[in-house]
């Protein structure tokens, strides 16, 4: 049976994490930035360590405001020193309950950044290189920062489940009415697609290959639970298990 590693974005306020955490293969903790305090991260760091799941770090712009959605004015330094504290507190959370973080993605805008922006990426790269544990860095592919992190950091590309993409590579933007996928059974020939074909079907219609190796189900999309427990069982019927669970 082959093993697909799915990872979720947790921590962030949703209702559902403890009824998606058995589902998933990783989850990443949002730490302070976008979303999160200090009794949001324990309180996920230890449903992650009851369900035997990877844990990471989900820092994000200083933005709670718009939840780390939007790009904002921020200099190097400071963006910098953000960075390290969120990452840090939840380093320091994790174990002091026993656990250890595995790998570290960034979110929102943040993320989207450091896909085009040298700048950016430097830094989300500087502050994961001022730690002394060698952490995974989930990147999409074909982006600035993939590139610019080999040698530093160990990549692991990551594609979206629930996302629709652009032939070049980046998700549509959520201010397009078809960002997202929210169809479970649209959900599933999409996330299927990319692991078993290593092809991502973009929204004109055309598809780009995919070398993705984890694939994110975001914990705010409409029905998330729903649509994991669908895809669990859809995969299993193609002989494929979700890895850890």
């Amino acid at each position: 049976m082959d093993t697909i590693h799915i990872n979720c974005d947790l921590g962030e306020g949703g209702e559902y994490d403890a009824q998606l955490m058995p589902h998933i293969s990783a989850c990443n903790i949002a730490c302070g930035g976008h979303a999160g305090n200090l009794e949001t991260m324990r309180e996920t760091v230890e449903l992650a360590m009851e369900h035997k799941v990877e844990m990471g770090a989900h820092p994000s712009y200083p933005d709670k405001d718009n939840f780390g959605r939007k790009s904002i004015k921020i200099s190097a330094e400071e963006l910098q020193r953000s960075l390290v504290a969120q990452i840090l507190s939840l380093k320091q959370i994790t174990e002091a309950v026993g656990g250890k973080l595995i790998h570290i993605k960034p979110h929102g805008a943040l993320y989207s950044d450091a896909v085009k922006d040298e700048k950016t990426a430097e830094v989300i790269i500087n502050s994961i290189l001022e730690f002394e544990e060698n952490f995974f860095l989930f990147v999409p592919p074909k982006s600035v920062i993939s590139e610019m992190a080999k040698g530093k950091i160990k990549v692991v590309y990551e594609a979206f489940a629930d996302r629709n993409y652009n032939e070049d590579y980046s998700l549509v933007s959520r201010q397009d009415p078809h960002a997202l996928i929210i169809k479970k059974e649209a959900v599933f020939n999409h996330l299927y697609t990319m692991f078993h074909e290593k092809k991502i079907s973009c929204a004109s219609g055309g598809k780009i290959a995919c070398n993705a190796s984890t694939f994110c189900l975001h914990s705010d999309t409409p029905d998330s639970v729903e649509i994991l427990k669908y895809l669990e069982k859809e995969l299993a019927a193609e002989n494929v298990k979700i890895q850890n669970t």
